[in-house]
């Protein structure tokens, strides 16, 4: 499990990124998380996340979860840390 702290307009911020992978490399499992407590009071300050535990590939945004279409471990990456980038500078 990796872990990044940095600063967000509203306070501290965590990246949390765990990435389980098979014998020959595939991505298995995965947990994406961006948690500012500042931001996000609910979902354990997770403002951010994408996971495939349940057996689906799903997207949490503030409290709310929604399906999305994964098209591989390093699509959905980027496309976490870009929104995080953009969340970060958020000022509610």
């Amino acid at each position: 499990m990796k872990r990044r702290r940095f600063a967000c307009a509203q306070g501290g911020g965590l990246i949390r990124e765990e990435v389980w992978q098979s014998d020959c490399g595939e991505v298995v499992r995965y947990n994406l998380a961006f948690i500012c407590h500042q931001l996000c009071a609910t979902d354990h300050g997770r403002v951010l996340g994408y996971d495939n535990q349940h057996d689906h590939h799903h997207r949490h945004f503030m409290g709310r979860t929604e399906p999305f279409q994964y098209a591989g471990y390093d699509v959905l990456l980027d496309r976490f840390l870009a929104e995080v980038e953009i969340l970060r500078r958020e000022t509610r």
